[in-house]
């Protein structure tokens, strides 16, 4: 059922990150850590299980909707898979520096 505005303390925007906002171009990252990062926290800090699989539910819809700007490896055994940053996303430093000029 709908609520009223009303009925609520705080209301804050509805902000979505970029992939490029909040990975780091060298490294490949879980789900996991990705969902953390997504509310500003470092990728390994310990959440209680219940507050990560909500982190992980809001997290893979993110991925799906950016996912050409997303790379995957091949898992190894039991290990998860790890998402980095598409080479096109990533912005090359010469093209920063052309731009100042």
């Amino acid at each position: 059922m709908p609520k009223s505005k009303d009925e609520f303390e705080t209301l804050y925007g509805y902000l979505l990150y970029e992939p490029a906002d909040i990975l780091h171009p060298d490294y490949m990252y879980t789900v996991s850590e990705i969902a953390r990062m997504l509310q500003g926290l470092d990728p390994t800090t310990d959440l209680a299980e219940d507050t990560e699989d909500h982190l992980i539910e809001w997290t893979i819809p993110w991925i799906v909707a950016n996912e050409e700007q997303f790379v995957i490896n091949d898992p190894r055994g039991d290990e998860p898979g790890y998402f980095g940053l598409h080479p096109d996303v990533i912005e090359d430093e010469t093209d920063d520096e052309s731009d100042e000029e």
